[in-house]
């Protein structure tokens, strides 16, 4: 049953009216699209289009020109019977929706300032943002916890591995959120974190016991459900412990992720944990959920297990048909499809899609304010992790001579690279750099003798831009071949600096060095930060929000 008077939807009469009405007002196979969440990803004039076919309540983002996502919504609010509920990732910024967007920084630089307030920047500025250009839904804040160094999907994606601190962040996040009248979505339901393992690939495991799952995840999703968040994330991902609880004696084979498990969606989120809002699955083109049953049992299963909207999937005009088969069927009740309709429309109802839109000012996208507050933020958060070789700070008058290695490998949904950034600051600085990355042999040519390496160089600097990303099993550091000939082969004869711009837990790989940075972001602002504070100009002001050794020995070699 959808309370529509309460959290998080607190309707008034006449918006309750509407929803009754709208719903009343729906063709059965317009209910059906009110549960798909179609992907945006390419030509912005086929999304449009495509609603003659699929008649979705929703479309998520990737990122866009930002007049070209503003003039979408616009036609869209025009086109569609209901308007849509309009999501994007806003992890890190406004750049989450728009190429122009401002990068302010990923969650866990965020946690790196050490100071609570800069989640509520994040929160305000992917919002106001986002909102200019007409999304008025943010998959984020991301709120699992970094419990497995090993992840490669949580990594920076999260406020760390303190539950109390991705907690204390996330409430930061999703108060401006709200404030600027965008709904979020805490993810990923029942939590990422544990497991090494990613869901694109795999249906990974949350294997905490009820009682711990309670004191951690548990107690992050119940007060954020208490301080109004709309929506949840569910996602690929298992819970035994409390599968087992909510049904005593289910098989190993029967227990799902949570987008397909009615124990953790309506037993544990809905029931024990109070959850009256929307419940959104995570992308159902994974191998974590396409791998668990046909798909034709698949579309119906999740809806019947309590999610709300069904994000998209490889082909959405199946899905779609599957959905009507279901519904037509019996297998999907008249009663589930209208509750889940309900919610959806009474979320849009809360954030006022039923009345005339305001006019969008695109000009707060990318703007000054935001920029500063990203420097801002850069300079707060670089961490210098060790200095056991005492080498800070480095000057061109000390180390003129930089030997450059660059590992590079942006993600396929954030395409920001460093080598241009790194090379112009660095030479801005004044420092002579060494650095070619079109030597089919490599610069590190193993045949040199060390004399002439330490006659040439006065010291040796790693950057190091290695993204987590979807499909991607490892966030590991990979050295040239042939025979890793970029690897750290002379941290004993020529000083050695390793910088992390992208993943908090290089020290694995590299513990021969012995001064390390984590800077968390490959943006301009930071790399910027970066070069000023191991020049003694700036000071480090960082604090590591994970184990940046992950339990390895060496942090005071």
């Amino acid at each position: 049953m959808v309370h529509y008077k309460q959290k998080p939807f607190y309707l008034n009469d006449d918006q309750i009216r509407w929803v009754e009405d709208t719903l009343q007002n729906l063709t059965l196979e317009e209910k059906c699209g009110q549960l798909f969440c179609v992907a945006a990803f390419g030509n912005l004039d086929e999304i449009i289009a495509m609603y003659d076919r699929l008649p979705y309540g929703s479309l998520m983002y990737r990122p866009n020109d930002a007049k070209s996502v503003e003039r979408a919504n616009r036609i869209l609010r025009e086109k569609l019977k209901v308007p849509p509920l309009v999501a994007a990732n806003l992890e890190s910024g406004g750049n989450g929706v728009a190429m122009e967007g401002t990068l302010y920084g990923p969650q866990i630089q965020v946690a790196a300032s050490g100071k609570h307030e800069n989640a509520y920047h994040l929160g305000e500025i992917s919002a106001s943002e986002a909102k200019a250009v007409g999304v008025n839904l943010a998959f984020a804040p991301v709120v699992d916890v970094n419990f497995n160094w090993r992840n490669p999907i949580t990594n920076v994606r999260t406020y760390g591995a303190d539950p109390d601190e991705v907690l204390a962040y996330g409430r930061e996040y999703v108060q401006a959120s709200l404030k600027e009248g965008i709904a979020v979505s805490i993810k990923h339901f029942p939590g990422d974190g544990m497991d090494e393992r990613d869901q694109h690939i795999v249906a990974s495991v949350n294997s905490l016991s009820t009682e711990e799952w309670d004191k951690t995840y548990g107690k992050i999703y119940k007060e954020l459900i208490d301080e109004g968040a709309q929506t949840v994330m569910a996602g690929h991902i298992m819970q035994p412990a409390y599968t087992r609880a909510l049904h005593p004696g289910i098989a190993d084979k029967d227990i799902m992720p949570a987008t397909l498990s009615k124990e953790l969606i309506t037993g544990l989120l809905r029931e024990k944990l109070g959850f009256n809002g929307v419940v959104i699955t995570d992308a159902t083109n994974m191998v974590g959920m396409c791998c668990m049953m046909e798909r034709r049992k698949l579309v119906p299963a999740s809806i019947n297990a309590g999610c709300d909207i069904f994000l998209f999937g490889k082909n959405a005009f199946e899905d779609f048909g599957f959905m009507l088969d279901a519904v037509k069927s019996g297998e999907i009740s008249m009663k589930r499809l209208d509750e889940a309709v309900s919610r959806v429309l009474a979320l849009k109802a809360s954030l006022k899609l039923n009345e005339e839109p305001r006019e969008k000012d695109v000009s707060v996208v990318g703007c000054e304010e935001h920029r500063l507050l990203a420097e801002k933020l850069a300079d707060e958060s670089v961490t210098l992790v060790k200095d056991t070789q005492h080498l800070l700070p480095i000057t061109p008058e000390t180390h003129k001579r930089v030997w450059l290695h660059i590992l590079d490998e942006p993600g396929f949904t954030d395409p920001t690279t460093c080598e241009a950034v790194v090379l112009e600051e660095l030479k801005k600085a004044g420092f002579e750099v060494y650095y070619d990355d079109n030597d089919p042999k490599g610069m590190m040519d193993t045949q040199i003798p060390v004399s002439e390496l330490k006659k040439k160089y006065d010291v040796i600097i790693y950057f190091a831009n290695i993204v987590n990303a979807s499909y991607k099993t490892v966030t590991r550091l990979k050295w040239r071949s042939p025979a890793a000939i970029d690897a750290p082969y002379y941290t004993e004869d020529i000083p050695t600096l390793f910088i992390s711009l992208a993943n908090p837990y290089h020290f694995a790989d590299v513990p021969m060095i012995r001064t390390i940075v984590n800077a968390y972001s490959p943006s301009r602002a930071t790399v910027k930060a970066v070069i000023e504070k191991i020049t003694g100009k700036s000071q480090f002001k960082g604090v590591s929000p994970v184990d940046p050794f992950a339990g390895f020995f060496g942090k005071d070699i």
